[in-house]
């Protein structure tokens, strides 16, 4: 697969990473970046793009968020304990029973668990889009780091919409009217 090539939604998996409940308070900018993970889950929806979520730790940090649960009702679910959901078992098994070749990220924290599950996919072969206005830090510094990280290893750092509109291609079709309702 071409990392520089317009993302396609037929070869496109949606990646939920800890998007959880008791991690929310931690995050300053939770709300925002599961603003932006809604849209693209609800955008996934329509384009009936598989997704993965996955719960860290569930005993201590709870359940996904109950928004991101609702937009996705038919994702998969893999609880972990690793960091990278790479690591986990079952997950590569997971993913690569959906046979598609891109994976667009999104979840929490950016420096943690979606920093090293991207770093693993790239080195599995993925091409990986990472939506950074779609993913927290605690610290936003930690996050700002991990974006240049993820750069540099050949993920493709984008944002919600961006990734949204690649999905969608072209405007003028029924398709899109469904999209424009996500991003107004």
């Amino acid at each position: 697969m071409n990392f520089r090539e317009n993302i396609n939604s037929e070869h496109s998996v949606l990646l939920v990473i800890d998007l959880q409940s008791k991690l929310a308070p931690a995050i300053s900018s939770f709300n925002t970046t599961l603003e932006c993970a809604l849209q693209l889950a609800n955008a996934s929806a329509i384009h009936q793009i598989p997704s993965i979520i996955t719960e860290h730790y569930k005993k201590g940090l709870g359940e996904s968020d109950e928004k991101i649960k609702q937009a996705l009702p038919n994702a998969q679910y893999i609880e972990k304990i690793n960091f990278s959901a790479c690591a986990e078992e079952g997950f590569l098994d997971t993913l690569s029973q959906l046979q598609r070749p891109h994976v667009v990220v999104i979840g929490t924290e950016a420096h943690v668990c979606v920093l090293q599950t991207c770093l693993d996919l790239l080195q599995q072969g993925y091409a990986v889009t990472v939506a950074t206005d779609a993913i927290a830090s605690r610290n936003t510094e930690h996050k700002a780091i991990a974006v240049e990280q993820l750069r540099q290893a050949g993920a493709v750092v984008s944002c919600a919409e961006t990734i949204i509109f690649q999905w969608t291609k072209k405007a003028g079709t029924s398709t899109f009217k469904q999209i424009l309702s996500i991003v107004k």
